[in-house]
This record gives structure tokens, sequence and C-alpha cells, in this order.
């Protein structure tokens, strides 16, 4: 098992974010896929809160409208350099990190 110099990219937006009239989380995932990045993986929280300290949640009796969504690609950092500029326009609520990892891409033969 060969250990990989990788960068882990996440993005905390909110489910309800758009960017040219679409759902942010899905121009996200599309512009990932046209850069060529290895792979994307959208999650919806089910209870948040951010800096202004206003719970999102979601139970049986309400429906949250608006969920915390994680995306996270772990690619090369040249492919996550290519791909920051993008979300610098796109992303203007919530915030994006970055960290360096080592990991092993496992695939079936």
């Amino acid at each position: 098992m060969e250990l990989l110099e990788r960068t882990r990219l996440k993005i905390y937006i909110s489910e309800n974010d758009k960017y040219e009239h679409r759902l942010l989380y899905d121009r996200i995932v599309n512009k990932a896929q046209e850069l060529g990045i290895s792979g994307v993986t959208v999650t919806r929280g089910v209870m948040s809160f951010g800096p202004h300290s206003k719970l999102h949640y979601e139970s049986i009796l309400r429906i949250s409208e608006d969920l915390p969504i994680i995306i996270e690609i772990i690619d090369t950092e040249e492919n996550i350099e290519q791909f920051l500029p993008f979300l610098k326009t796109a992303v203007t609520s919530g915030m994006v990190t970055t960290e360096a990892i080592k990991a092993c891409i496992l695939t079936k033969d």
C-alpha cells in the first residue's frame, strides 16, 4: 500500500447557497469535474451553527431548508490550487479549508 501526498479541500456552505442561478454545491461539483478533479463528495449535515450562532437543524417536526453542506475534495496540491480561483468567485459565505494529507488510493482491478 503506497501513501501519496495529497491535499484535502473542504468547503462549508449552506444548501440554499446559489451561484449563477444554480445551487452552489451543484456548480462546485460540475466545475470540479470540468477541471479533471479526481473526485468530490457532498455531505448534508444534520445540525450546525456559524458565526452568528443561528442554529440550523433537521428533525421530524421541523425540516430546515438551509442545512449545512460539506464538499470534500482530495487531489494533488496543483489540482486544488487550480480550483481555488473558481471558489474565490463562487463562495461568498461559508468557509474553505485545505490541509496536506497522505492518502492511499484503493481501486478494484
